[in-house]
């Protein structure tokens, strides 16, 4: 199974504290593989780096470098699905790159898909935390 995560929900789950920790905890044991673009990837880093400090955002980049269940996909192409906020279509594309089976979410932006003739097509299934 390959999923893309939302920020917001990779940030909520690298504590021990929240319910979602289950999720890095599946990530770092290999249990789904992760698919990543390189503006995925800035945004995780510039989102944990604030939130937690730049040595917690510089080993959590370099430890999802070194996970072999990462995969790193291009998206060369801007499919523009979400309108409501256009920094979200980020993992759409990631999702469509990777022909990811799940995207993980908090954002409400993401409930458009079920309405988009395209992406129901996809047949990725997106989770609303």
């Amino acid at each position: 199974m390959t999923v893309v995560i939302d920020c917001n929900v990779l940030v909520m789950c690298l504590t021990t504290r929240s319910p979602w920790h289950i999720i890095y905890q599946s990530l770092v044991a290999g249990k789904f593989f992760l698919a990543l673009t390189d503006e995925i990837m800035l945004e995780y880093e510039e989102i944990i780096q604030q939130k937690y400090g730049g040595p917690t955002a510089n080993v959590f980049i370099a430890l999802l470098k070194e996970l072999s269940n990462v995969n790193y996909v291009t998206a060369y192409y801007k499919w523009k699905l979400i309108e409501a906020d256009a920094d979200d279509n980020k993992y759409c594309d990631g999702a469509i790159a990777a022909k990811a089976d799940h995207i993980i979410t908090e954002d409400k932006h993401f409930n458009i898909l079920q309405k988009i003739p395209f992406a129901q097509l996809l047949q990725i299934s997106f989770y609303l935390l």
